[in-house]
């Protein structure tokens, strides 16, 4: 899978992640796919920012909630990825 196969199902991923856990969803919502490269996904903000200001989303680099999100990635997309969050 390419990045921009993954770019145009990801909506399907967030939306399921919304169904889920809304708090997470908000975590993610506007983060960038910035690269693909041997199963590993690279999430990145414009708004650097926005993982460590007033509203506290550091909790997404927890291992608990990237594998929140690796498995409903890998249900919809049907490929293992890895998630990491730069």
């Amino acid at each position: 899978m390419t990045l921009e196969e993954v770019k145009s199902r990801w909506n399907e991923v967030l939306d399921e992640i919304l169904r889920q856990d809304r708090i997470l969803w908000l975590a993610l919502f506007d983060a960038r796919l910035a690269n693909l490269s041997n199963g590993v996904l690279t999430l990145d903000y414009l708004d650097s920012g926005k993982l460590a200001g007033e509203h506290d989303y550091s909790f997404i680099r927890g291992a608990e909630q990237l594998r929140k999100v690796q498995s409903i990635a890998q249900n919809i997309l049907g490929v293992e990825l890895t998630i990491v969050i730069k």
